[in-house]
């Protein structure tokens, strides 16, 4: 049995960009409920490149309370990697993910700790509600199935980022060396015991939301990519597929020739045209070029690794230092000074 106290240490990794509405309120609502904990707590935020006052509010929340602390990436990298580099930078025997916008109650973390106490490596937020549009609360229904049945790994439907993780299992994690990590695929593919926790998702506290549905498509992509090779066997199923189509086609065209008066009876007669040629050639044009844009999302995830960039540029640190790699050599390139 686990025991949390104040030889525990909770790293908290919030990625924000664009949230100046938001981040009084997480501030708050945080700290209010990080009183009762029983362990020491330490909050990692991530401005993703924001142009707001994002910036200037985490430097005030580090002068309030030097449990805040805050890395500022050179440009907006995205979600994932701005999760990246704030579990780059925490040291806590735990880890947890949470969003700025409070859609994910930090509330609900309480509810995690009892599951680490016995013995689960990773608890994660199963989303049961969700206040957003009918549309959105579809395209994640259907996105999460879709990773899900495509994955070699058995990935929990309907769980985000939002976790509570053993300092081991964050280890485990930043040994991988994918340039576009998908996190949370990540985390189901690493192992150890994990577990999911029922909990109502919110609508955001403030601000507007920053995921568009383009940046919502490309983490999808992502997610299917990341976590499966088999739309690289579709090529094949098509084919096969398309194969066994064209032979029945051929042997309904030839009896057409050979009974044409029985055909004609039903109406059935044989037209001579192209209209079958051209639907055929369209038809099996759409095929290849799916099966061409499959290759090439696998091969481009290929050149991102290995063009050796790093994943993101850290310009500025409030109270935290350069990590240590986890690695041999690591991928992340830090910027700037600590003030």
């Amino acid at each position: 049995m686990r025991t949390l106290d104040q030889q525990t240490t909770l790293s908290i990794v919030i990625p924000c960009h664009n949230e100046a509405s938001v981040l009084p309120l997480l501030f708050s609502r945080l700290n209010t409920v990080a009183q009762h904990w029983p362990m020491r707590l330490e909050v990692i935020v991530v401005d993703d490149g924001s142009s707001d006052e994002s910036w200037s509010l985490l430097n005030d929340f580090h002068a309030v309370d030097p449990r805040w602390k805050a890395i500022r990436l050179a440009r907006n990298f995205g979600h994932q990697l701005a999760l990246w580099a704030g579990l780059r930078h925490a040291h806590g025997d735990l880890v947890a993910i949470l969003d700025a916008d409070l859609q994910d109650p930090p509330e609900v973390l309480a509810t995690f700790f009892p599951r680490w106490s016995e013995g689960y490596d990773v608890v994660y937020g199963v989303r049961t509600r969700r206040k957003e549009s009918l549309w959105k609360r579809l395209a994640y229904f259907g996105f999460y199935r879709l990773v899900a049945a495509l994955s070699e790994i058995a990935i929990p439907v309907d769980a985000g980022d939002f976790c509570l993780m053993d300092r081991r299992v964050a280890a485990a994690i930043l040994r991988s060396r994918e340039a576009e990590p998908y996190l949370r695929g990540i985390r189901a593919w690493v192992g150890f015991r994990q577990i999911g926790v029922a909990y109502e998702r919110q609508a955001r506290a403030a601000g507007d939301a920053k995921y568009t549905w383009r940046k919502l498509l490309r983490l999808a992509t992502s997610g299917i990519f990341s976590c499966s090779t088999r739309p690289l066997r579709l090529a094949t199923h098509l084919g096969f597929a398309i194969s066994l189509l064209s032979f029945l086609a051929s042997g309904f065209t030839l009896l057409q020739r050979v009974f044409a008066d029985q055909f004609a009876r039903i109406g059935l007669r044989p037209v001579p045209g192209f209209a079958t040629i051209v639907i055929a050639v369209f038809f099996l044009g759409g095929v290849q070029l799916i099966c061409l844009g499959i290759l090439g999302e696998y091969v481009g995830r290929i050149y991102e690794n290995v063009k050796g960039r790093p994943r993101f540029v850290a310009d500025k640190r409030l109270g935290l230092r350069r990590p240590r790699s986890t690695v041999r050599r690591s991928p992340d390139l830090y910027q700037g000074s600590s003030p």
